[in-house]
């Protein structure tokens, strides 16, 4: 059996990385970690993803191997994770409560025993018997705090040990929200926060503004120095974008060279005047090749920015923002247009089909 479990996963591998070089894509784990996946067959929606996106573009991009890699992989590795914890957690607890059984039986026990004692003490006629029914006493009180000792150093192991899984457990809910990338909230995060947010500003009557921005020329960018220096673009954005939050705002990695960011209790002219600090603190920034120090020029980031209005829902605010952003990217890109500026033909203008 061991043998034909090697031979069946190598047999896995090699088809996957027959699929990385077919489609010239990159050795990365992540990669690999997809194409193993599809290989097994174990995972049908994956494969249907996969056949569906190399049927309609004939290939898979970057922002499409990453959107299938967090859709159908990380939560499964996440919660597999999460499941260790808690496994672990269950495991403490159910030391603990022997701990707990096994210093009740002790107590049990030395109560038995000064009872006993107490009748012999009511029998005593002599010095000798009852110096061994106070000795019986004494020793039987050095057992019992020799136990709570013990007891008391198993509890003080168990609750470190507890604490620091809890520690592991907030971690790994943590990260299973955050895009491991750029550290900002993933996607799902963010979707939860917005919808939220919505309805807060609804009820309360307060103003909610939404901005998405997208990296321009990325993708030539990307080709031209590689993926490396394509993730370094995307921490430098996701730095710029940190760095101009408050603490309410949620900002997160929206797919591909795509960021969004949330801002409750905000006006459209001050998400305006946040989407221009983000915009020259990417423009600002030099980037540089870490290997040798070569200078790789600087890039610039195009935003949409839109209001919340009566009767919307995410998907509404989300759609004028993203034509706003595509607004952006025709009016010659790193610049930010709000619905305003945008003009009345920002209702016709189509989804997810503008320019890099």
């Amino acid at each position: 059996m061991p043998h034909e479990e090697h031979e069946r996963t190598v047999a896995f591998a090699e088809i996957a990385f027959g699929q990385i070089r077919a489609l010239g894509q990159p050795a990365t784990p992540r990669n690999f970690e997809i194409w193993y996946n599809y290989a097994t067959g174990y995972n049908q929606a994956l494969n249907q993803t996969v056949n569906d996106t190399l049927s309609n573009k004939g290939a898979l991009s970057e922002a499409d191997l990453e959107q299938i890699y967090n859709d159908y992989i990380a939560p499964t590795r996440f919660g597999d994770r999460m499941d260790a914890v808690n496994g672990r957690v269950l495991d403490e607890i159910s030391q603990v409560i022997a701990t707990i059984d096994a210093a009740a039986g002790s107590a049990t026990s030395y109560s038995n025993r000064l009872k006993l004692a107490n009748q012999e003490l009511a029998g005593v006629h002599d010095s000798e018997a009852l110096h061994g029914v106070i000795e019986r006493m004494v020793q039987g009180a050095k057992e019992m705090e020799l136990n709570n000792k013990k007891l008391e150093a198993s509890l003080a192991s168990s609750r470190q040990e507890i604490e620091q899984l809890q520690q592991n457990l907030e971690a790994v809910r943590t990260e299973s929200l955050t895009d491991p990338l750029t550290t900002l909230a993933n996607r799902k995060l963010f979707d939860n926060a917005l919808v939220k947010g919505i309805a807060q500003a609804k009820e309360r009557n307060e103003p909610f503004a939404l901005l998405m921005a997208d990296i321009d020329h990325f993708k030539s960018f990307n080709d031209q120095f590689g993926h490396l220096t394509g993730d370094q673009v995307l921490r430098l954005v996701a730095l710029a974008i940190k760095q101009n939050v408050k603490g309410q705002d949620t900002a997160a990695r929206y797919g591909g060279e795509e960021f969004i960011i949330a801002l409750p209790n905000t006006a459209l002219q001050s998400a305006i005047t946040v989407a221009e600090y983000i915009r020259r603190s990417v423009m600002t920034k030099e980037l540089m090749r870490r290997s040798n120090g070569e200078r790789l020029g600087r890039v610039t980031i195009s935003i949409g920015a839109a209001i919340l209005r009566p009767g919307d829902s995410a998907q509404l605010l989300i759609e004028r923002a993203d034509k706003c952003l595509y607004a952006a990217k025709r009016q010659g890109r790193n610049r930010v247009v709000c619905e305003a500026d945008a003009g009345p033909a920002i209702a016709d203008a189509p989804l997810r089909t503008r320019v890099a």
